[in-house]
C-alpha cells in the first residue's frame, strides 16, 4: 500500500526502515523523521503523516527499548526549572549592565 504519493513510499518501505534501524541499533529511537532519511527521502506536505505513523506503530521492533522507557518520570517543568534551572541572577546579560 502507498503510505506517501510525494515521495512514493510504501508500508513495506517503512516496515523495512524500522527493522533496519533497530537491527543497526537496538537502542535508537526511531521517529518519523529518521525513517524519512533512511529511505533517502524527506517529508513533503505532511498530508500522509496519520496513515505513516499507524504503519509505523504496526510494526513490533517500533517499541522504546526498555533501557530508555520512564525516564522522563517526575520531570515535568515548573516555575523553578524550566529554564535549564538558571536563576535570573545567573544570567550572562542583564539590561542595564555592562559586559
Amino acid at each position: 500500500m502507498i503510505i506517501c504519493q510525494c515521495q512514493y513510499i510504501s508500508d513495506t518501505d517503512v516496515h523495512a526502515a524500522i527493522d533496519w534501524m533497530r537491527a543497526a541499533d537496538p537502542k535508537t529511537i526511531i521517529t518519523p523523521g529518521k525513517i524519512y532519511r533512511a529511505l533517502g527521502k524527506a517529508a513533503d506536505c505532511g498530508t500522509c503523516m496519520p496513515l505513516f505513523l499507524s504503519t509505523m506503530r504496526q510494526n513490533d521492533n517500533l517499541e522504546v527499548p526498555m533501557q530508555l522507557r520512564g525516564l522522563r518520570k517526575g520531570r515535568e517543568p515548573t516555575q523553578e526549572n524550566r529554564h535549564e534551572r538558571r536563576r535570573e541572577s545567573h544570567r550572562l546579560s542583564q539590561p542595564g549592565n555592562p559586559v
